[in-house]
């Protein structure tokens, strides 16, 4: 196995350790400041003016790295593409925001739209440019198999893509939680890269460095927020290492915070229609139910950090057992 690219980790952390205390003063006077929704839990509110957008840490912390592998490993190039990509949505949409003032950021079709041309741009890249199969390995434990899905392929990348992507911006509520969460998912991809030398192990393990560093300013109570910039980037990234790696079934279980982060809105929309107005959580998504259920914030940041890490190992298991 190759493990120089575990240097990584180390150059991401100590990018983000060191661009940390320069950006977040820089973006308090932007007066970028987070406002909270006045319908969410009452203890957010005193998270009000507190600066948002610091996924610029993590952008910028993995964006320095890559630029001492890229020539080594230019299966990176494309994971790279995805994250800032989809980072560049998030900025936009953080931008419009807290700066031009329109709380709804960019609007739906506009948000949908460039993740639809992002997403455009790596399929082809990855397809024309790399030899990564587009068959997904079975996360089953019966010996190497994978599933060629034909000609309903690349339907099945958009969507996976982008509901990645979002399902991360879900799980983007309580201080630490998706940074936490995702810093597990990308050790699992990076253990997955190192072990079956797929190219693309130096950005796996980058992120794993970033997001230790900015959880140093990110942990409860927060110092800054990664806003949209972060969230987007990060589901970018994760979608693209589970499909360099042709494990995007995988998704579902080393990525089961992130589904059900979703599936807890699109189940509260459904119901709150269905039945003339009761919800069927107390507020979603669901870590903001359990905030209404009296948990703390740790707390609900360790438990899905703990179910993340288990549902990890299983991922690994199951992944030996090809």
């Amino acid at each position: 196995m190759e493990y120089k690219a575990i240097w990584a980790v180390l150059i991401s952390f100590a990018v983000s350790v060191i661009t940390g205390p320069f950006v977040i003063p820089f973006l308090r006077k932007l007066k970028v400041g987070q406002t909270v929704r006045e319908e969410g839990p009452k203890a957010h509110l005193k998270k009000n003016g507190t600066p948002t957008m610091g996924g610029i840490i993590i952008l910028s912390a993995v964006a320095v790295t890559s630029m001492f592998y890229t020539k080594d490993y230019p299966k990176i190039i494309p994971v790279l593409f995805l994250m800032l990509g989809f980072g560049l949505i998030g900025f936009l949409d953080d931008y419009i925001k807290v700066v031009l003032k329109r709380s709804m950021g960019l609007r739906p079709l506009e948000k949908f739209s460039f993740q639809v041309i992002v997403t455009t741009i790596f399929i082809y890249y990855i397809r024309r440019f790399t030899d990564i199969g587009l068959e997904m390995l079975l996360p089953l434990p019966t010996g190497e198999k994978y599933l060629d899905l034909g000609i309903a392929t690349v339907p099945m990348m958009y969507l996976v893509i982008i509901g990645t992507v979002n399902g991360v911006n879900f799980t983007d509520g309580l201080d630490g939680l998706a940074a936490s969460v995702t810093v597990l998912c990308a050790t699992f991809f990076s253990v997955i890269a190192i072990g079956t030398g797929s190219g693309i192990e130096p950005i796996t393990c980058a992120v794993v460095g970033s997001l230790l560093g900015f959880l140093l300013f990110n942990v409860h109570p927060a110092s800054v927020f990664m806003g949209d910039t972060g969230s987007l980037a990060l589901g970018g990234f994760v979608a693209a290492a589970a499909y360099m790696t042709q494990t995007p079934l995988f998704l579902p279980v080393v990525g089961c915070i992130y589904m059900i982060e979703v599936c807890s809105v699109i189940l509260q929309v459904i119901y709150f229609k269905l039945t003339g107005g009761k919800r069927i959580l107390k507020m979603a998504p669901l870590h903001h139910h359990f905030e209404l259920c009296g948990w703390s914030e740790t707390k609900i940041v360790a438990v899905f950090a703990v179910v993340t890490a288990l549902m990890s190992l299983f991922s690994l298991a199951m992944f030996q057992k090809t």
